[in-house]
């Protein structure tokens, strides 16, 4: 149901230019970037605690208000019951229920973009939070505090089970779009969840809730920010970047979300799609392992790709350079937010609109709620190929430009003089070859 129309492009045929142009173009916009930071970057400039631009207090005030707290996470638990009545009492046919339109489009994609912009949305709006909270205040609780410690060297890696799980299931499984499957996948992450936060508290929504956190990953590249002393402000992106946490699982988390995504976009080419029913000879258990096989492939070689480059530099020990990749991983955000924008925008415009049409009868009642049924999708993005194209190679290139200017500064504290300029080149070399892969697997089909 989703790979189909998470492109909204017929390949290569839709660039203003040809794709080896474009490849070989990003890559020397790339290079140049890193020879211009070299050049003019020559001390570490992002600082996540700088003060920056103070909102103004009506601002403030309305955005940490109680109230709009309460309201937002109350739209969440509303919007979490409606979809769970919908699965329980809704079409069992994915043609006539809103759920996995929901739940691939509105979850996975617009809470995430809308994270990009506004903050970690999902931290105000998860249903699972509110409840938690509401339980802890009926038994006066700390909500923060659990049963139990939550173990420091799990780190995020909870939430890249939870994040392989849900890549597993849009692109591996048998049948995606089965409401059944979603619905069953829900119930999985809401027991886990709950479970979670009853025994270690906010820190499991936090580092064990996979929406939680590549969610608040995302919302690092945002511009709003806050103080030491918890005020918000506004200040360029890359400083929030800066202060991303490094725990256990951070190169894991990045390599996840970003091979999730490029295989959804291998998934699409004709070369994959021939490999798989060769090799499961027309098995729906066999394309399922051989589809599964290569999910993990390919997380597996971004992740060691990245974590062979970041430790590719001189003048370190050898538990030094071991931590490199883990306080390098947040310049993979970058270009983890490229790919999104590039690769599901179309998925979001378009598909969100024909998702909300299911809507008007939910239960097959015959009803027509808000006259839904008669709206029409406006392809908005899929009639202008030529501009939608260029759009997504200025993403991918743009998120790729940041990356390396996120990883040049933070070379710059953490690698010895003698070693800045030629320490990262295995990392620039690895971000090349990120950018040609990616490209080449939006378009190369």
């Amino acid at each position: 149901m989703t790979r189909s129309l998470a492109h909204g492009l017929n390949g290569s045929a839709d660039l203003p230019i040809p794709l080896t142009y474009a490849l070989i173009g990003a890559a020397w916009a790339l290079t140049f970037s890193f020879a211009i930071l070299l050049v003019a970057w020559r001390r570490p400039r992002l600082d996540p605690d700088s003060p920056r631009v103070l909102l103004p207090v009506a601002v403030r005030t309305v955005i940490d208000s109680r109230v709009v707290r309460i309201v937002l996470a109350s739209a969440g638990v509303g919007a979490a019951v409606v979809t769970g009545l919908i699965l329980v009492f809704g079409s069992a046919s994915p043609q006539r229920n809103p759920v996995p339109g929901v739940f691939y489009v509105y979850l996975w994609v617009g809470v995430m973009l809308a994270s990009l912009v506004v903050g970690p949305v999902w931290k105000v709006v998860s249903p699972l939070r509110a409840l938690h909270r509401a339980g802890c205040l009926l038994l006066r609780r700390d909500p923060e505090a659990g049963l139990r410690e939550y173990p420091s060297g799990w780190g995020y890696r909870p939430a890249v089970l939870g994040l392989f799980a849900f890549g597993w299931l849009e692109l591996a499984s048998p049948d995606p779009g089965s409401v059944a499957a979603v619905g069953y996948w829900l119930l999985g992450y809401l027991v886990v969840t709950l479970i979670g936060l009853v025994l270690f508290g906010t820190t499991w929504a936090e580092r064990g809730d996979p929406f939680e956190a590549y969610s608040s990953l995302l919302a690092r590249l945002g511009p709003l920010g806050r103080r030491p002393s918890g005020e918000l402000v506004l200040r360029m992106p890359l400083h929030n970047l800066a202060g991303t946490p490094v725990l256990p699982g951070s190169v894991a988390l990045a390599a996840t979300l970003l091979g999730c995504t490029a295989f959804d976009s291998l998934s699409a080419l004709p070369g994959w799609r021939n490999l798989v029913d060769s090799l499961s000879g027309g098995s729906v258990f066999g394309a399922t392992l051989v589809r599964s096989a290569g999910l993990f492939a390919v997380v597996l070689i971004v992740g060691a790709v990245f974590t062979v480059a970041a430790r590719a530099t001189g003048g370190l020990g050898r538990a030094e350079r071991a931590a490199l990749p883990g306080r390098l991983a947040h310049s993979v955000t970058p270009i983890i937010a490229g790919y999104i924008v590039a690769h599901y925008l179309t998925f979001l415009v378009e598909k969100g609109q024909s998702t909300l049409p299911l809507f008007a009868d939910p239960f097959e009642r015959g009803w027509d709620i808000g006259g839904l049924a008669h709206y029409r999708v406006r392809y908005v993005l899929s009639d202008h190929p030529a501009l939608l194209a260029t759009t997504k190679v200025l993403a991918v290139l743009t998120g790729h430009v940041l990356g390396v200017t996120a990883a040049h500064d933070k070379c710059l504290r953490l690698l010895p003089p003698d070693h800045r300029a030629t320490g990262q080149l295995a990392l620039m070399l690895a971000m090349v070859g990120y950018t040609f892969t990616g490209l080449y697997l939006l378009f190369g089909g």
